[in-house]
């Protein structure tokens, strides 16, 4: 139960694809929630995070990186990011000191514009940026009429304390939304089927990783309640594609599997049996029932 002067609030986090963005969540619910790789666009749906503490809560939308659509997936994708930061406390904008703030992140200032919320720039990265590459990029979001700008290393954790305090500002006096020792609330089918989609971004040839999607067919706790048995089937688009996945002598299929089930059993506490499946949906990704039945549905 919470009494009065509990306070609470929704804040979006955007960006173009591959700036932090999931790092960032992960280190604000001090745990991880949503998968990380090098790639672009490894986030498909809205993750919700939750950060709770004595006298406030506050809900993150981590969401997919903007960029242009270039099948149904993508465009769901981008309506899912923008739908995100509609009617939320603040908007976090992240961008990768690395990379510098670039044409297409520009176009995002642009979208962010659009919506009521106000704006903090989070310039992200700052542990391996130069101090110049920093100044840069604190100049291209000042020059675009940004004022709140926060330099953070969601990596490191650098200053993300200093972002939590901020944020406080923008709460306002409301319930407690979830309980206190809920981090996400993703099922945890979803969030096993990401896991595994992880592993393959991260051991696959770059051709393959987009065409790749991940449904949980099956989870059953065995009756001496020890071991969990997990279904759950790796869509791609091509058969060459499916060769590949597999690997030679199912060399690739079993270390995918390997790394998954490491991280699954941490999420669910108890051993698992994790049995993967590959089959091919040729241009899934344009096919509206293959995206609802892998959960990218608009409700």
């Amino acid at each position: 139960m919470t009494g009065s002067g509990y306070k609470s609030g929704f804040f979006s986090i955007v960006g173009c694809p591959n700036v932090g963005k999931s790092t960032l969540l992960n280190r604000l619910v001090g745990q991880k929630i949503a998968i990380v790789t090098d790639r672009a666009q490894t986030t498909r749906n809205r993750i919700t995070g939750i950060l709770t503490r004595k006298e406030y809560q506050m809900i993150f939308l981590d969401t997919p990186g903007m960029t242009r659509p270039r099948n149904k997936l993508g465009a769901f994708m981008q309506k899912t990011a923008e739908d995100a930061s509609k009617d939320t406390e603040a908007i976090l904008f992240v961008v990768d000191a690395l990379q510098g703030v670039r044409e297409r992140d520009a176009e995002v200032m642009r979208i962010v514009r659009t919506h009521k919320s106000p704006v903090i720039v989070l310039i992200n990265k700052c542990d391996a940026a130069s101090a110049a590459q920093m100044q840069e990029a604190r100049d291209a979001v000042s020059e675009a009429g940004f004022d709140k700008v926060l330099a953070i290393s969601a990596e490191t954790g650098e200053n993300v304390d200093k972002l939590e305090t901020l944020l406080c500002d923008y709460l306002t006096e409301g319930p407690q939304y979830y309980p206190e020792d809920m981090v996400t609330d993703q099922p945890e089918r979803v969030i096993c089927a990401e896991m595994i989609r992880e592993k393959a971004l991260e051991l696959l040839r770059e051709e393959i990783p987009h065409g790749i999607g991940v449904g949980i067919d099956k989870m059953q706790l065995r009756p001496e309640g020890d071991l969990m048995d997990v279904w759950a089937t790796v869509y791609c688009e091509r058969e060459s594609h499916k060769g590949i996945i597999i690997g030679k002598g199912g060399k690739m299929l079993k270390r995918i599997g390997s790394e998954a089930r490491k991280d699954i059993e941490w999420l669910l506490g108890v051993r698992v049996n994790l049995q993967l499946w590959i089959k091919v949906k040729e241009d899934w990704r344009n096919r509206q029932q293959m995206l609802n039945e892998l959960g990218y549905r608009d409700d």
